[in-house]
């Protein structure tokens, strides 16, 4: 699914999930550390108190950065990390900050209730966090992640879902129209096809619809622009020709994904968590397992 990109992000890193504080006045990530002194002490060895304490200071430095408004707070949009859909736009505070690096689930701050709170503590529908990101004038914050499920209250996958242009022409979708990049509105275009193969075609014919229900030329067009894809680089032929054929490739793969009920998302998850593993040992890995 989704989304424009989003430009001049800076990322906030952390190596993996702590407990951060940023006032003596709050309490974060529900663990072990006490009040003592007008300040926070973790239940927790020397080194590890003295690790958190150095990483709370670098904590507090990126959000003294932020350029919070009059009422301390900044936009804070979700974006799923495997598909870059945005799926909600909420506010935070220096709290809700923390306790999104703290607990890796994105936190917002309430503006009617005045109060933390947690996308998914009463649905289960958790945003977990992989990444923050602050925007080139730092007034703007990503929590970059992954849901757990639907995120909007409606039940849509994401809260964005009516199109301004289908308002101004008076149309309305009874089903939800999602804001799909070019990769994802291929998808759904497929899935589409797909649900009608249980109805006699009418009209135009499909070559999806008959892709779909035909395996063995579906195969026999992977393998062919597959092919036809290695020989742009065999013969040297152009960067237009090389894109064209992968567009042929992707098309047809992702029908065959279609087929099979793989969504892909479950193929972008799979590459990222491939990201910090040599490709040598992820195929050695693959060969011991079978």
């Amino acid at each position: 699914m989704a989304i424009p990109h989003l430009h001049s992000l800076q990322p906030v890193r952390v190596s993996s999930p702590c407990r951060v504080s940023v006032s003596n006045q709050y309490h974060y990530g529900r663990s072990n550390f006490s009040r003592k002194s007008s300040s926070l002490v973790y239940a927790s060895s020397t080194s590890n108190f003295d690790r958190d304490l150095h990483l709370q200071s670098k904590v507090e430095t990126v959000l003294d950065s932020v350029k919070w408004d009059e009422k301390g707070l900044a936009v804070a949009i979700a974006q799923n990390v495997d598909t870059g859909a945005i799926l909600m736009q909420g506010f935070a505070n220096r709290e809700a900050v923390a306790t999104t690096v703290s607990s890796r689930k994105a936190t917002f701050y309430s503006r009617s209730r005045s109060t933390l709170w947690t996308k998914g503590e009463t649905s289960n529908n958790f945003i977990n966090v992989q990444e923050i990101f602050l925007d080139c004038d730092r007034d703007s914050i990503i929590y970059l992640g992954k849901p757990d499920g639907p995120t909007c209250h409606t039940g849509s996958e994401t809260c964005y879902y009516t199109p301004v242009l289908d308002l101004l022409e008076h149309r309305q979708d009874e089903e939800h129209k999602l804001a799909l990049t070019t990769l994802y509105s291929l998808e759904s275009t497929i899935a589409k096809r797909k649900e009608e193969l249980e109805v006699p075609e009418s009209g135009k014919p499909s070559w999806t619809r008959r892709l779909l229900s035909d395996e063995k030329l579906l195969c026999s067009k992977i393998r062919e622009e597959a092919d036809e894809l290695c020989r742009t680089l065999e013969e040297n032929e152009d960067r237009l020709r090389a894109a064209s054929e992968m567009a042929d490739v992707l098309y047809h793969g992702m029908a065959l994904l279609a087929r099979k009920g793989v969504k892909m998302e479950e193929v972008l998850e799979i590459l990222r968590r491939r990201f910090s593993q040599s490709g040598i040992e992820e195929k050695r890995n693959r060969k011991s397992q079978t």
